[in-house]
């Protein structure tokens, strides 16, 4: 019996030590919990209280098991006394459910509050809004820019310190987008213009990927993201109107929706306007916005100004520090 104990401890060990050595190689810090950007840093609290909450049932039903398994255990010697007739305790049913209805109602509170400062946050009235246009293909992502009138596949350029509204469809199975530095995934689906407000305090690069499986290659679906000084990212975009880059057309957008991976980005100088809207409206869609009523991409919702972008309102983000 003894020998068979210590094979046992040995062979946790050994699986310990061999997970040590094969995460030796990962990154020092997990980029979920590494925010850089209000939109990420709201999450991160979020997950953060999630954490605590949890622990203060996980913790103590892990002790108690501990304690039930060492107390009661079956041994000659055990003096517990066993009560077959015990049903019930009021006390302990309040307590058992009780302190879990409670941690559910403050995480819950906590969710709501932060889920709808998140999907509609305020934009300061100096400040315009980048607005980016993604479309989810296999297996590749298309972005255009309405302002700049340019496009781009699998590489995203913001400015750092600016908002980012980014309209979200899909011309093929459904995906999830996501960068994880900057807040978290929202999918993007046929027939909908989803929407997603994600914003980069300083310059930098960051990951980003689809987080859904959609097929075969779904895992070339990553993009670069690349936050810049706004001088710089005008410049960039200016760059790539005048420069020797293609105009993306009906048809080189047709043979881009072909299944299939890029190896590296692309950058195309113009795009027609009404392409994003007409990969809406082929599948019967139109764009969903958190408590507003669906309307096409690009217009304005009713009873709403005309100077919004992408259907929203007039919003002001001052009180999320989006300015940091």
């Amino acid at each position: 019996m003894g020998k068979t104990k210590w094979l046992s401890r040995l062979k946790v060990l050994l699986t310990a030590a061999m997970t040590m050595v094969l995460l030796s190689g990962c990154s020092d810090k997990f980029i979920v919990l590494d925010p850089k950007g209000p939109v990420a840093e709201t999450q991160q609290k979020l997950i953060i209280i999630s954490v605590i909450l949890c622990a203060i049932v996980v913790i103590p039903v892990l002790a108690l098991l501990a304690f039930i398994v060492y107390r009661y255990r079956d041994t000659p010697d055990n003096k517990s006394p066993y009560k077959p007739d015990w049903h019930d305790s009021k006390l302990l049913e309040t307590i058992w459910w009780g302190i879990p209805i409670i941690i559910i109602g403050i995480l819950g509170a906590y969710t709501v509050r932060d889920t709808y400062a998140l999907a509609k946050p305020k934009v300061a009235a100096d400040t315009k809004p980048l607005v980016i246009q993604v479309t989810s293909l296999d297996w590749k992502w298309l972005f255009t820019y309405p302002d700049q009138k340019i496009a781009t596949v699998n590489y995203v350029q913001i400015p750092a310190g600016v908002p980012v509204h980014f309209q979200m469809t899909s011309d093929a199975p459904m995906n999830s987008f996501w960068v994880p530095q900057l807040g978290g995934q929202a999918y993007t689906m046929p027939g909908m213009a989803m929407q997603l407000w994600l914003q980069a305090d300083q310059p930098g690069e960051y990951y980003g990927t689809g987080a859904n499986f959609s097929g075969k290659e779904f895992a070339h679906m990553r993009f670069q993201v690349e936050a810049k000084p706004q001088a710089e990212f005008n410049e960039w975009a200016k760059g790539i109107a005048s420069g020797p880059n293609a105009a993306l057309t009906k048809e080189g957008y047709q043979e881009l929706a072909k299944p299939g991976s890029v190896e590296k980005p692309v950058f195309y100088s113009s795009y027609p306007p009404e392409l994003f809207d007409e990969i809406v409206d082929k599948n019967g869609g139109s764009y969903m916005e958190h408590g507003g009523n669906p309307h096409k991409a690009g217009e304005p919702e009713a009873g709403k100004s005309e100077g919004t972008t992408g259907g929203g309102s007039n919003h002001d983000m001052s009180h999320m520090n989006m300015g940091k």
